[in-house]
Formats: structure tokens, sequence, C-alpha cells
């Protein structure tokens, strides 16, 4: 072989490794973007979810303030019979 033909072989080889190089970097960044979107959905679904279980959570804390509420009342009710009984037991055993 010419020895100009050798530098163009050369050359030649040293494009075809700057070619590979530059398809190895897209196929990396295209699937590191494709990674991304994957993990960008993944957080969508998780979100969704979260706000799910919080609207249940809500939900769920704003019948116990309900129910807390009812049974407050009828203890105090309770509370004041039972009152109301002992002391009108209480006036009888004072006669």
């Amino acid at each position: 072989m010419t020895a100009a033909v050798e530098e163009a072989l050369r050359r030649l080889e040293a494009s075809v490794a700057l070619l590979e190089s530059a398809v190895a970097r897209r196929l990396d960044a295209e699937r590191s973007h494709s990674d991304l979107e994957t993990e960008l959905e993944i957080m969508r679904d998780d979100r969704a979810r979260l706000a799910a279980e919080l609207d249940g959570a809500t939900a769920r804390l704003a019948e116990m303030q309900s129910v807390t509420e009812d049974v407050d009342h009828r203890l105090g009710r309770a509370i004041g019979t039972v009152e109301g009984v002992l002391g009108r037991s209480g006036e009888r055993g004072e006669g």
C-alpha cells in the first residue's frame, strides 16, 4: 500500500471511531431520556395515589370529628342526667 492510502485508512478508522462514539453517546442520551420519562410517569402515578389516599384520610378525619362531637354531646347529656339524679337523690336523703 502507498503512504497516501495508509493515511486515508487511518483517517477513515479515526472517523469511524468518532462516529461509533457519537452513536454510543446518542443511544445513552436516548436511554437516559426514556428513563426520565418513565420515572416522571411513576411519580405522577404516585402523586395521584397519594392524593386519593389523602382525600380518603381527610374524609375519615371529618367523620371521626363528627362522631367525636356527637359522643361529647351525648356524654354531656348523660353526665347532666346522672348529676340530676344524684342531686334529687341527695335531696331526698337529707330530708
